[in-house]
């Protein structure tokens, strides 16, 4: 291997080292932040939920779990009510839009008989 050689992969690998410390600094940074950022998230959460979501006698944890619950059937009752919706109205389409779409038909329809009627004459 020739001098000139040597010295790029010396190169090369100090550049790579460089980089490598870069990397893990910068990772140790994001999480020791992220970690910081949540806790803190954490805390202002449960001092929230403690001080107006909270029934007496109840604990922060114990009314996080019951406002889950009560979100779960809430989005049960939405999804419910438009899977009724649609099953009334299988088109997707309601009123004024589903007559908006049987008068284009028509348009079109009747466009169609004109154009086959147009060679007729």
């Amino acid at each position: 291997m020739s001098k000139f050689n040597k010295a790029n992969e010396k190169i090369a690998n100090g550049v790579v080292d460089g980089f490598k410390k870069i990397e893990n600094g910068v990772v140790e940074g994001y999480k020791k932040v992220e970690g910081g950022v949540v806790g803190g998230y954490k805390k202002i959460e449960d001092k929230f939920v403690d001080t107006f979501l909270t029934h007496e006698g109840e604990t922060a944890e114990d009314a996080k779990k019951r406002l889950a619950e009560e979100a779960a059937v809430r989005e049960k009752s939405a999804k419910e009510a438009a899977e009724k919706r649609a099953a009334a109205n299988p088109v997707g389409v309601s009123g004024i839009g589903k007559a908006s779409v049987e008068a284009s038909r028509e348009l079109g329809r009747a466009s169609v008989e004109a154009s086959k009627n147009a060679g007729k004459r």
